[in-house]
């Protein structure tokens, strides 16, 4: 490797290493996560330290100016992207009637600017099934015995990944591409590429997953079986009291945003090691003591589609779509983003 390239732009990354990069001001994300790993050392140590090898070789090399010229781009790319907009979110009732007071959440993120995708309406899937179908009333009755808080159908072991699975956020898939990475040797201009796409992936996950949330409202397992009387199908049947093992996240149902953001990353960490991989182990702060273990990126997505059916949250088809949608996405972000040279000269 030719050291003097890990403070140049990325144009120059591309003639060193065989990187294509493409013309967005996002490719500085390359640039960007080499620098990173200078205080990725304390975190990750195996990361860490090849960037601070290589970092004490090149001061002699270092213009500033390019080092801090990537993350200016940055930062003027996000500076209007929408994610501070307000949230204005409009409760549905009619004039005069109760309604649960405390606003959902989500609802302002699909109008952010993505990293990858065109639009934050990109992967839309089609609307949910009917409620006559009988489908719903699968998926109805799956939830509504596996789900339940108590008196579920749940064994002891998946119960335990209900539980585990109720972790939320980048806890939930960046162990993975750690520990891939270190697994697989990287090197750091490797990891570079790697971490950026698998940033950007799982950031358009939350946009695009919004978007599809709040175009179609659907309800929750906890309203649906409470309200199961009303959904005209005659293979549902109400129970007034019933409730979901977890608590029911506060924004619509389909798709399943877990799903989305596990299917990208799998996505993702698939185009550069295939399903089949060295094993990696999670853990989880909502269930102590249980660990789980992974050899293949498709059965980490399938244990996530379960967990939320598990939970009591999701419908299995919701978890299906959500997951689908992930796989999309990801692909989207490799096949269009930070290219080896040899895949764009062979298109």
């Amino acid at each position: 490797m030719d050291h003097q390239i890990l403070h140049r732009p990325a144009a120059v990354i591309a003639r060193h290493v065989g990187v294509e990069v493409e013309p967005h001001p996002l490719d500085a994300v390359v640039v960007g996560t080499v620098r990173w790993q200078e205080v990725q050392h304390q975190a990750v140590p195996e990361l860490g330290e090849e960037a601070l090898r290589l970092l004490a070789r090149v001061d002699d090399v270092v213009v500033e100016d390019e080092v801090d010229a990537p993350g200016a781009a940055i930062l003027a790319e996000r500076s209007n992207d929408g994610l501070d907009a307000p949230n204005t979110y409009r409760p549905f009732t009619v004039a005069g009637k109760y309604v649960p007071t405390v606003l959902p959440i989500g609802s302002t993120v699909l109008g952010v600017k993505p990293f990858s995708l065109k639009s934050g309406n990109q992967l839309r899937p089609p609307a949910p099934y009917s409620l006559k179908s009988a489908q719903w009333a699968k998926d109805f009755n799956e939830v509504k015995r596996m789900g339940a808080k108590a008196g579920s159908g749940r064994t002891a072991e998946q119960t335990d990944i209900a539980r585990f699975w109720e972790l939320t956020g980048p806890a939930t898939y960046n162990p993975v591409v750690r520990q891939l990475s270190v697994a697989k040797g990287l090197d750091i201009l490797d990891n570079a590429r790697l971490f950026a796409l698998f940033s950007m992936a799982t950031a358009d996950a939350s946009i695009a997953i919004f978007d599809a949330k709040y175009t179609y409202n659907f309800w929750r397992p906890v309203t649906a079986i409470r309200n199961a009387d009303l959904d005209g199908n005659s293979a549902t049947e109400r129970d007034p009291t019933w409730e979901p093992m977890i608590a029911t996240p506060m924004h619509p149902e389909y798709p399943c945003a877990h799903c989305i953001s596990q299917g990208s990353a799998a996505s993702v960490l698939e185009a550069f090691f295939g399903d089949a991989v060295p094993t990696f182990t999670m853990t989880s702060t909502t269930a102590p003591g249980v660990t789980r273990k992974f050899s293949r990126l498709s059965d980490y997505v399938t244990e996530v589609v379960n967990a939320r059916v598990y939970d009591g949250v999701h419908y299995r088809t919701s978890g299906e779509v959500g997951a689908a949608m992930g796989r999309k996405n990801g692909q989207y972000a490799v096949q269009n983003y930070l290219k080896p040279i040899a895949q764009a000269a062979a298109r």
